[in-house]
């Protein structure tokens, strides 16, 4: 993980200044404050600051809905609550700023999540550093033959071997003539970055409420979503489980372990409970609907 001496130095000086605060404070958090968690080759997610916690939760939820809520008798119920019925608003009163180092082709699928704040590095008014995102052999895989936009079968290891030393040259090549235009040249740094790949690094500060932040886990965490984003969604997800514990067991049983059906796909679940032997055929399903039908209703393979 390439953290920066200065950050480095930032992050020892932040975390040797303990601070007294009257606001609430989540203790799994604290402990995570400004530290760096690597992902990827050099790439890492810090906490640099958040709001709120489970409690705030229900009482943003309490204030909302009032005297409806004195039939659940705890704050994990009623935190499970809300996740099941899908009330949104009081996960909002929660927020984290996170700074993320991230290759540039990852940043641009985590922008696509436009419910948050974002401030990038700056390749207009800096240089940025020569760190390239090069993926290990076991991630260099072929064009999904079922999924139009996924990876299919490992590459053989020649092969792998070949694109990844395409993907070193190309990407030295690139930030040597970066280099050689800005200090050569002297062109402005707005234009020589053109020249770079979308595999360079470049960091931000990203700030998000926990229902934003539970959107983008659901779907970048998804073992379907591209590796590159979702080693850091998975971080993130670790990092949000210390923060706010009750509900984050809720989101996993009814987001990331649960499972949204279409109304045809519950009548054929009602025609199975009845007795009836259903198939592609007569199910009102499309074959892709189907094969995602039967791949819900498989059992685990470890379970």
């Amino acid at each position: 993980m390439a953290v920066s001496p200065e950050q480095r130095a930032e992050i020892e000086a932040q975390r040797a200044e303990p601070r007294e605060t009257l606001r609430a404070v989540a203790p799994g958090m604290e402990a995570h404050l400004y530290s760096a968690h690597p992902v990827l080759d050099h790439g890492f997610v810090r906490v640099i600051d958040y709001m709120g916690d489970d409690a705030a939760i229900c009482q943003a939820a309490r204030v909302s809905y009032g005297r409806g809520t004195k039939s659940v008798q705890n704050d994990e119920g009623l935190i499970r609550y809300l996740m099941r019925h899908w009330h949104s608003t009081p996960f909002e009163m929660c927020e984290v700023k996170l700074h993320v180092k991230l290759p540039v082709f990852v940043a641009r699928q985590w922008i696509r999540h436009r419910t948050a704040n974002v401030n990038e590095y700056s390749a207009r008014y800096s240089i940025l550093d020569r760190e390239f995102y090069i993926p290990a052999p076991e991630h260099v895989a072929a064009q999904s033959t079922q999924n139009n936009q996924g990876r299919g079968e490992v590459l053989a290891d020649d092969d792998a071997a070949e694109v990844l030393e395409v993907l070193k040259a190309d990407a030295a090549r690139s930030y040597d003539h970066y280099e050689e235009m800005i200090e050569g040249k002297g062109l402005a740094r707005e234009l020589a970055r053109m020249n770079l790949p979308a595999n360079i690094y470049t960091q931000w500060y990203w700030k998000v409420d926990l229902h934003n932040l539970f959107h983008f886990l659901r779907l970048r965490a998804d073992p379907h979503a591209q590796y590159e984003i979702r080693v850091y969604a998975e971080e993130i997800g670790r990092l949000t489980a210390d923060w706010v514990p009750l509900a984050w067991k809720a989101f996993e049983d009814y987001r990331l372990g649960g499972a949204q059906i279409s109304a045809a796909g519950l009548a054929c679940i009602r025609r199975m409970l009845a007795g009836e032997t259903v198939e592609q055929g007569n199910s009102g399903l499309s074959a892709r609907e189907w094969r995602e039908f039967e791949a819900l209703l498989q059992a685990p393979a470890d379970g």
